[in-house]
């Protein structure tokens, strides 16, 4: 049995269902859910279909295409400007002379991690970028933090705050040096880099706190964890803003995603 068949008709601006009150269902875990036929629990939501994005081949494109609109055309502009980082050995790290002869630059610079920037950096005036660390909360330059570059030097990013209680206020992102240990390497990576990433898609986790105007949803699988289609679909200002692509083999489940809401826990909350 197919789960059209149970769902009720979706509305986002009408008098009884509001798209706040929509929102707030869905993190507490009031939102009406259906089950397939294998499942255990009902667990899976309908997706309004004026947030659906439909797409023939390549799912990736035809997300970036409904957010991003014509940036492909545009993007070229503006030269790109690279930066690169230094990298080296912590000396306190190294335990033999023949380690930086094993290890040259050229494999450091390759080296990739989560959290810490990448060797080749790409940025352009009027590019968005995001924050990896904390920098400076008290002038609002925290991990997570949106900014629109402005000026572009060899040591030095000028950019606008443009998320956060600094919104509008000019600020400056220096190079910095980071360490990084991990058990798969023989030695403490040293990278002085900007510790700022191109801004043009984010984790679920990462977006907590964003406010935006459009948010493209992209669910290669479902959501596993509590409260994640909460924490994205809350990020964006108005239903017309939201879009939301699924890619799910199962066809019985187009139009409808998972919202896993563990309800035990609100039960000691006050």
């Amino acid at each position: 049995m197919r789960l059209e068949e149970h769902a009720p008709p979706i509305t986002l601006n009408g008098k009884s269902m509001n798209f706040r009150d929509r929102i707030l269902r869905l993190g507490d875990g009031t939102e009406p859910t259906y089950a397939l036929d294998d499942d255990i629990e009902p667990t899976w939501i309908p997706i309004p279909k004026k947030m659906q994005v439909e797409y023939s081949g390549d799912p990736v494109k035809a997300i970036v295409d409904e957010i991003y609109g014509t940036l492909q055309l545009n993007h070229g502009n503006i030269e790109y400007l690279l930066y690169t980082s230094c990298d080296s050995i912590c000396k306190a790290s190294v335990t033999s002379s023949a380690d930086e002869v094993l290890y040259p630059t050229e494999y450091l610079n390759s080296l990739r991690f989560s959290g810490l920037p990448n060797h080749e950096l790409k940025v352009k005036e009027g590019v968005t970028i995001m924050l990896l660390r904390n920098l400076n909360p008290k002038k609002g330059l925290c991990n997570g933090t949106r900014l629109i570059v402005t000026r572009c030097y060899k040591f030095l990013i000028e950019g606008l705050i443009i998320t956060g209680n600094k919104m509008g206020e000019k600020a400056y992102i220096p190079r910095i040096s980071m360490t990084l240990t991990d058990k798969a390497l023989p030695f403490v990576l040293k990278r002085k880099q900007f510790h700022v990433a191109m801004y043009y898609a984010m984790t679920i986790n990462k977006s907590q706190g964003q406010t935006v105007k459009n948010v493209g949803l992209f669910l290669p699988k479902t959501v596993f964890s509590h409260g994640q289609v909460y924490v994205v679909v809350s990020r964006v200002t108005s239903p017309l803003g939201l879009k939301i692509l699924c890619v799910d083999e199962a066809v019985q489940c187009a139009g409808y995603t998972k919202n896993v809401v563990y309800r035990e826990i609100f039960n000691d909350l006050a």
